[in-house]
């Protein structure tokens, strides 16, 4: 895969996330017509970065900006993001914000 074609289908995945859907790295993998284990692997080579741990932290920024703008609950937020357990988002939210979902959005309120 020459190096213009490889910057377009990361671009196409990078739009895509940015887009504010849900992808998971299969879905992105078939949009661009590779396999998941080949996505990741030229999303490492190119950015340096897992592609697993740039989609979770696109997502908790996604939430996080959904938080502090929206009046959705912490359940909808969850699944508008791309977790399907509140409490596996719970979690991740509180690993990179050292806060609850709820707790976020109080602060951010005040």
């Amino acid at each position: 895969m020459d190096v213009i074609t490889r910057s377009v289908r990361l671009r196409t995945v990078v739009e895509m996330v940015e887009s504010g859907s849900a992808f998971t790295s299969r879905d992105l993998a078939a949009r661009i017509h590779v396999t998941p284990a080949r996505l990741r692997r030229l999303f490492k080579d190119e950015t340096g970065v897992c592609l697993g741990e740039w989609l979770t932290e696109q997502r908790l920024l996604r939430a996080a900006h959904l938080l502090t703008n929206s009046y959705l609950s912490v359940k909808e937020i969850t699944h508008s993001v791309g977790y399907e357990h509140p409490s596996s988002f719970i979690r991740a939210f509180e690993r990179r914000f050292t806060q609850t979902p709820t707790l976020y959005r109080r602060r951010s309120a005040d």
